[in-house]
């Protein structure tokens, strides 16, 4: 379970509880805050923050109606749903590997623009045939398929 802390900021002219709201979506993006995760209460929030309650608990139903919370009634506000991006987590495997296929291109001599064409033409093929099994020959594979 994430703990929240709320920073608001009452000279941004932004009103107080959109704060809340953007805070939490921020989190969400990031991965601070997963589905599952229970919001602070209302008077946690006010403790921490001198921000009424009820101002709290407009952006709790702002984030209900976003679909991205629910009130569970005698246990609290809970996240429903993660905005963060899939890949996002630096260690995510898949990222992981791509990096490592940059990398590798980079070490065999091919800058950006034919490591660009590349991943471009492979994209393609995999995208829009499903197949991925063309070979560098293929048409739109262009000449850095052929640089590698």
């Amino acid at each position: 379970m994430q703990v929240v802390v709320f920073r608001i900021d009452r000279r941004s002219g932004v009103a107080t509880y959109l704060q809340i709201v953007r805070q939490v979506e921020q989190a969400l993006r990031m991965g601070a805050l997963v589905e599952g995760d229970r919001l602070p209460t209302a008077a946690q929030v006010a403790a921490a923050t001198k921000v009424n309650p009820n101002t709290t608990l407009k952006a709790y139903r702002e984030l209900e109606r976003a679909g991205l919370a629910e009130v569970r009634q005698g246990a609290g506000t809970f996240i429903t749903r993660s905005l963060a991006e899939p890949g996002s987590d630096p260690e995510w495997p898949l990222r992981s590997s791509l990096n490592e296929w940059l990398h590798q291109a980079r070490a065999e001599g091919l800058g950006a623009a034919e490591v660009r064409e590349l991943f471009r033409a492979s994209f393609e093929t995999v995208f829009t045939t499903g197949t991925g099994t063309e070979t560098a020959a293929s048409p739109g594979a262009g000449t850095a398929a052929g640089t590698g």
